[in-house]
This record gives structure tokens, C-alpha cells and sequence, in this order.
């Protein structure tokens, strides 16, 4: 049956893609600052020691196959595979239901008990043949960790194994998660997803400072509770998933199954093109880490504690916007309605370029402020202060575009297309590498941060070609509406930064002395309120649109 709009049911899309992640949103808020008080307890346990690098390290290597194996099969491949079961075995004997949203609400009933049972055999096998991939994974990569560790050049080569060792597990774990949140990202429910990093977060806080005066040193405290989080990651979100069992049933089956299973085959399709830019990118990741391990001591560990202050801004309106936008453009590329899919497009873009721009000018402004506030004790001391404030300068001015293509991939999964973002990442790849190997020895972490951010431009630049692509997305319409909100924006935010560049030393010199949450905190404080108050007027002024929307939604609530 053709689904009938409802145009006036549905809200605009930049209120429906707020009003959907804006409770994700604020659990990956939550996720993100309990992330930087972990990089703030390692901070303050182990500095930006060559101990602080091992532990960099080892817990990189698995967060690899994570991305890989984990967040990047779930966002290109189950989804949109699952999705299309879903709107293929939803429920027509009484029509299609429109929900709130204007979407088709996916519904699994008895009067489709052959599309129930086709459902459920595609997530057995795809779990059976997700397990037995990963167990073999973490096998090889404890087996094989000695060689891996070698090209870093750790000082601590034997504790950076050890714990190596120790978390790889943690892959598992993690793997479980991402497929649970996939079942349920794919309805649309999206709270419990949000749950699992924030156990990770205060788990491996509380291991740290309570683990370590039993543990030879900090570092194998805080490894324990990466993987206690990571199986408490998977766990939170099973009940939710138990709750839907009349639509969503799963268990093990043979392994020989599960890879003949057409659903499992499709996914497999999907990703493979996905693991060769996947790989690029990780090991664009361990070649850029191996890079810094060779530029001396804390140069790995001030680049992590640059990148945990960017992810804290990149995780509460990125990722969430990203995560909720995959399964409506997937709904919508399916149903070939290719004007709302740019609608919904477009709105997310120019979200973005509202919160990443202002975001990077005052980052910039007070970064020097920000590190010191955040990490700044006995072990984080003031040459740890200007390696990290280094790499920091360079690498947040590529907020926007990280923050870009975590809009811009989903807009190609949602149509079948793992291709385009694959060569989009081998290409970045290559100018990252090739930048970072010319730049490190010169410019040691400052180097490796800048080739990151001119990738991460370059990875933007090819995906927006990409889409051209697709005759029914008209990339001239789309870069029109969002080019010339990015540039006013620039302009905005530049002469927003004015008074807070003026005020700074002032504030500085009045609150020497206090503690470090009072001289720092303070100026600080004093200093996003005048930004804000500067950016806020000139969107008054102007009449901008999506500041307008935002605050007819703030009275609605």
C-alpha cells in the first residue's frame, strides 16, 4: 500500500531532528564530560608520563577494531539492511501507520508471521557470525600484541603489552553494544545507546581511583575498568531490547547458517568496501600514534588529551544529530521521497555549521584557559600545558568538518552506498599521512594535529562532490543554503571573539592567585558569557532562522 503523507502532521526538519536527539544529545553530553573526567583522572594519576602513553596505546588498539568492527559496521551496514526488513514485513493489512513524527512506524505483528520469523533469522546469524569474527579478532590481537607495540616506540614497551592484553576483550563487549544499539536506533529509540559510554566512563573512574593502591600502578586500575564498562555498555541496553521481543527476537545458530543467511550476505557487501576505508583510517590513526611516539615523551598523551577536549564538543550535537539522521534518511531514500531526504539534510548541516563555528572561535580564544582548568595538577605540569595547548590549536579548528562528515556519511549508507565514504577516507588518508610524516619532526604534536584538520577538510570536500552523484540531490541547492549560513557564521563568531580576546589579560591578572577552578574557572565563565551575549545579539539582529526555530521550541517545551 503507498503510504499517504501527512504534511501537516509532520514538523519542519530541523525541529524534528532537534526534538529527536535532544535526549541523546544530552546523555552523550553526560558521556562526554564524564570521558574528560576520566582524561582528567589520568591526568592527574599519570601526567603525560611515558606510563600515561602506554596506556594511550594500549587502549587505542582495540578502540580501533571498535570503530571498525563495531560503530562503523553498524552505521553502514545493519541499520539500513535491518531498516528495509522492517518497512518490508511492517504490518499492511490495516495500512501504514504514520507516527508523530511523519514517519512509518515499523511494527511486527502476527499477521506476519513469515516476516517475523525472516526478521529474527537475519539477527541470529548476524550475532552468531559477529561473535565468532570478533572472539577471533581479540585472540590474534592478544597473540600478536608484542609486534604491534613495537612500531610506537614506548618507552614502557612491556606495561604498554601487558595492557594491550588486558583490554582487548573489551572489543567483545563493545561489539555486543553496537549491535543492540543498532536493533534499537533502527525503531528509533535511541535513550539506552546513550547510557552505555556513560557507564564506561564512571566505571573506569572509579576502578582508577579505587583499584589503584591495590595494582602495581594506576595504569592497570583504569585498564580493568575500561572492560567492566565495556561489558556493562552491553548489558544496560539488553533489557530495552528484551521489552520489544514481540518484534525483536534473536539467538545463536550455526556458523555455517549465519554466512549463508541473505541478510548477513548483504551487510557483508555493504561493509566491505567500508573495511578497506575503515582500515585506511585506523591505520591512518596507529601511523599518525607511531609518529608521535617516535617525536618524544608526551607528545602521544597530549595529542589524546587534545582530541578528549574535541570529542567533548564533537559527541553532545554531532554524534547525536548523526545518529538519529541515519534511520530517517534511510526511511526516506528507501521510499524514494528525495525532497524531504535533502530537507532533512540540509537542516543538519546547517546545525552544525550553528553550534561547530562559534564553538572553534572561542576553543581557540581560550584554550590555553581550558587545558589548565581541566588537566592542570602536580603530574600535568606546564610543559605538558603547551603540548597539549599545541596539538589543541590545531586540531580543533577541525570541528566543523569532523562534525560535517558525521552528517555527510549517513546521507550515502542511508542510500546503499559504502563506497563513496570509503574512497572519501583512503584520500584523506593519504593527505593526513603524507602531511603528518613531512610536519612531525619539525612541529612534533602541533604537526600531527594540523594534517588531521586539512584531512578532515579534504574528506568534507569529496563526499559534498560525491553527492552530485545522486541526480535526485541537486548539490548546488544543497551548498547554496549552506554555504552562505557557514560564511555568516565565520563572520559572527569573529567579531563575537573581539571582546573576549580584549578581556582576557584583564581577567587573567584580576583572578592570579586563587585556586585553579577560581583563576581559571572564572575568567573563563566571564568570558563564554560575553561571547554569547555578543553571537545571541547578532542573531537577534539578523533574524536568524535556525536561532529563531530553536528558541519557538525552547517556549513550546
Amino acid at each position: 500500500m503507498k503510504r499517504q503523507e501527512n504534511p501537516a502532521a509532520r514538523p519542519t526538519s530541523g525541529r524534528m531532528l532537534v526534538r529527536q536527539g535532544w535526549i541523546l544529545s544530552l546523555l552523550t553530553m553526560v558521556s562526554r564530560l564524564l570521558g574528560l573526567a576520566r582524561e582528567m583522572t589520568k591526568a592527574a594519576l599519570l601526567g603525560t608520563s611515558a606510563l600515561s602513553d602506554a596506556f594511550s596505546v594500549a587502549f587505542m588498539i582495540p578502540n580501533l577494531f571498535r570503530r571498525l568492527f563495531a560503530e562503523g559496521s553498524i552505521a553502514v551496514a545493519f541499520i539500513p539492511t535491518f531498516k528495509e526488513y522492517l518497512l518490508e514485513h511492517r504490518d499492511n493489512s490495516v495500512g501504514d501507520k504514520i507516527v508523530g513524527d511523519g514517519s512509518v512506524g515499523d511494527k511486527i505483528v502476527g499477521d506476519d508471521l513469515e516476516g517475523a520469523q525472516t526478521i529474527r533469522e537475519f539477527l541470529s546469524c548476524l550475532l552468531t557470525f559477529l561473535t565468532f569474527f570478533v572472539t577471533l579478532t581479540v585472540m590474534a590481537g592478544a597473540t600478536l600484541s608484542p609486534l604491534l607495540i613495537r612500531f610506537f616506540g614506548m618507552q614502557e614497551f612491556n606495561e604498554t603489552v601487558f595492557l594491550t592484553r588486558l583490554m582487548f576483550p573489551f572489543l567483545i563487549f563493545i561489539s555486543l553494544a553496537a549491535f543492540f544499539q543498532g536493533i534499537l536506533n533502527s525503531f528509533k529509540i535511541f535513550a539506552p545507546s546513550g547510557l552505555a559510554p556513560i557507564l564506561l566512563n564512571i566505571i573506569t573512574i572509579l576502578c582508577a581511583y579505587g583499584l589503584s593502591p591495590l595494582m602495581q600502578n594506576p595504569a592497570r586500575a583504569m585498564a580493568i575498568g575500561v572492560l567492566a564498562g565495556g561489558f556493562a555498555g552491553a548489558a544496560v541496553q539488553l533489557p530495552f531490547i528484551l521489552r520489544h521481543k514481540s518484534r525483536v527476537r534473536f539467538f545463536f545458530t550455526g556458523l555455517k547458517k549465519s554466512i549463508n543467511n541473505p541478510g548477513t550476505r548483504k551487510v557483508l557487501r555493504l561493509i566491505g568496501p567500508t573495511i578497506i576505508g575503515m582500515a585506511a583510517y585506523q591505520v591512518n590513526d596507529l601511523v599518525s600514534t607511531a609518529l608521535a611516539g617516535n617525536a618524544g615523551e608526551g607528545v602521544v598523551s597530549s595529542l589524546q588529551f587534545s582530541l578528549r577536549l574535541q570529542e567533548l564538543i564533537l559527541g553532545v550535537f554531532a554524534v547525536s544529530i548523526g545518529t538519529v539522521l541515519l534511520p530517517d534518511l534511510t526511511e526516506h531514500a528507501k521510499t524514494h521521497q528525495w525532497d524531504i531526504f535533502k530537507q532533512r539534510l540540509t537542516s543538519a548541516m546547517n546545525i552544525i555549521a550553528f553550534i561547530a563555528i562559534p564553538v572553534t572561535f572561542f576553543a581557540l580564544a581560550q584554550g590555553e584557559t581550558l587545558i589548565r582548568l581541566l588537566f592542570q595538577t602536580r603530574h600535568f605540569d606546564d610543559v605538558s600545558v603547551r603540548l597539549t595547548l599545541a596539538a589543541f590549536t590545531f586540531h580543533i579548528p577541525a570541528l566543523y568538518f569532523i562534525a560535517m562528515n558525521r552528517v555527510l556519511a549517513p546521507a550515502f549508507y542511508a542510500q546503499s552506498d559504502s563506497k563513496s565514504p570509503t574512497w572519501a577516507g583512503i584520500i584523506s588518508f593519504a593527505v593526513n599521512i603524507t602531511l603528518a610524516a613531512v610536519l612531525v619532526s619539525r612541529f612534533k604534536g602541533a604537526g600531527i594535529a594540523f594534517s588531521l584538520t586539512v584531512a578532515s577538510a579534504v574528506n568534507t570536500a569529496v563526499l559534498l562532490a560525491f553527492l552530485k552523484r545522486n541526480p535526485a540531490l541537486s548539490l548546488s541547492e544543497l551548498l547554496q543554503s549552506t554555504v552562505g549560513y557557514t560564511l555568516k557564521l565565520i563572520a559572527f563568531s569573529a567579531i563575537a571573539v573581539i571582546p573576549v580576546v580584549v578581556l582576557s589579560p584583564r581577567l587573567t591578572e584580576i583572578f592570579t592567585g586563587y585556586n585553579r577552578l577560581i583563576s581559571h574557572g572564572a575568567p573563563l565563565m566571564i568570558n563564554a558569557l560575553v561571547f554569547a551575549a555578543a553571537g545571541i545579539l547578532l542573531l537577534l539582529v539578523t533574524r536568524d532562522k535556525q536561532f529563531t526555530a530553536f528558541i519557538r521550541m525552547v517556549r513550546r517545551r
